[in-house]
C-alpha cells in the first residue's frame, strides 16, 4: 500500500519493509527466469519487455500484462 494511503501518524517496520523487498526480488527473479526460454526458441539474445510480459503469463500473472502494458 503506497504510503500516501495509510494514516499521516501510519509508520511501517522494518520488518514489513524487508517483507516486501523480498517479495519483489522474488517475483523479479522468477520472471527473469523464465524470460529467457522465449529467447532461446526464438534465437535473440536480449530480453525484452515483451519476454517478460509472456514469462508473467505463464507464472500466472496474466492479469497484470494490460496494465503493465499501458505503463509500458
Amino acid at each position: 500500500m503506497p504510503k500516501k494511503e495509510l494514516p499521516a501518524n501510519a509508520k511501517i517496520s522494518k520488518d514489513a519493509k524487508e517483507t516486501v523487498q523480498k517479495c519483489v526480488s522474488e517475483f523479479t527473479s522468477s520472471s527473469t527466469g523464465e524470460a529467457p526460454d522465449i529467447c532461446q526458441r526464438e534465437k535473440c539474445e536480449t530480453i525484452n519487455d515483451d519476454d517478460l510480459l509472456w514469462a508473467m503469463t505463464t507464472l500466472g500473472f496474466a492479469e497484470y500484462i494490460e496494465p503493465l502494458k499501458i505503463y509500458l
